[in-house]
């Protein structure tokens, strides 16, 4: 078997062993937990330099996308809440928090559009950076800080990560044109950054669920279904919402991927920290899902 039928073969099944590894080694997490964000700016930049910039135009699918995320937080929330207040809480985070930042590589390996799913992260970011303080002031459990430390706060962790990268792009598809195409056909390189990423954030996920007392295993096991079921709608109804424009993967992705590391954080800022459980399940929920994504994909390219 030579490296290209290799890689070939085990492309479909990396996110779950991402995810197994992640599960096993959590305990050694810490030692490279410091590179995730070095990673997800590679991986971003490999994706956006496929990026023509001219096509960054905020379409109806957007705008949709962006109504069903906040209307279907507060629906969920609403849902939830005769469950306890911090299982609402975990719930709406996870319906919440914004697009990942990653989601474009995903996307691109499942042939949607990956400029039109940039375009709604910023929309998405900009979006929770705004409503957050105000949503949060009335369900959250924290003492709160002002709109604008708030906003600031959620902005600074967010907006970087994305924006910094795609501004690199321009910069290098205008000055360098050659090293930019270098990196733009190179594509394949972004999903095993992923992959690496993955491994880190989840044993991070599993690191911080077994630091919790076991008197709150029933509480953590409803909260893991709830964000369970919650990233299953997403998915769905992104996927029923993009089809009516004609791109079912930007819309299931731009739905149902999260920035669960943000969510993490904001669950643990703004509510009750048992609540950040939600998001850190979801992180096994939304990858589980592209790995069957990728894996179905992967198939039906060899038929």
């Amino acid at each position: 078997m030579n490296l290209a039928s290799f890689r070939r073969r085990i492309k479909p099944w990396m996110l779950p062993i991402a995810m197994v590894g992640g599960v096993f080694f959590h305990d050694f997490i810490e030692k490279i937990a410091f590179l995730s964000p070095y990673l997800i700016f590679t991986m971003l930049l490999i994706t956006f330099c496929r990026i023509d910039v001219g096509q960054l135009r905020f379409s109806r699918l957007s705008w949709w996308l962006l109504c069903l995320q906040i209307a279907g937080s507060i629906v969920v929330y609403l849902i939830t809440l005769p469950l306890g207040s911090t299982v609402a809480q975990a719930a709406f985070i996870c319906a919440f928090c914004p697009v990942a930042t990653a989601a474009p590589v995903i996307t691109g390996m499942l042939g949607g559009n990956i400029s039109q799913l940039a375009t709604f992260s910023v929309l998405s970011n900009i979006a929770v950076a705004i409503l957050a303080p105000i949503l949060f002031s009335i369900i959250g459990d924290q003492p709160q800080l002002s709109f604008v430390d708030s906003s600031l706060a959620i902005c600074s962790k967010v907006l970087p990560m994305l924006l910094i990268p795609l501004l690199l792009a321009m910069l290098l598809r205008w000055a360098t044109p050659k090293f930019h195409e270098a990196i733009s056909s190179r594509q394949s390189v972004s999903f095993y950054i992923w992959s690496v990423a993955l491994f880190i954030v989840v044993g991070k996920a599993v690191s911080f669920v077994m630091k919790e007392p076991s008197e709150k295993i029933p509480e953590i096991l409803l909260i893991a279904v709830c964000s369970g079921i919650v990233c299953c709608c997403q998915f769905f109804f992104g996927r029923k919402l993009g089809g009516l424009y004609g791109d079912k993967v930007m819309g299931g992705q731009g739905l149902g991927q999260k920035n669960t590391i943000l969510a993490v954080w904001l669950a643990l800022t703004y509510l009750n920290p048992i609540a950040s459980i939600g998001p850190a399940a979801y992180v096994f929920w939304q990858n589980t899902i592209n790995s069957w994504q990728l894996w179905r994909k992967a198939r039906a390219n060899q038929i």
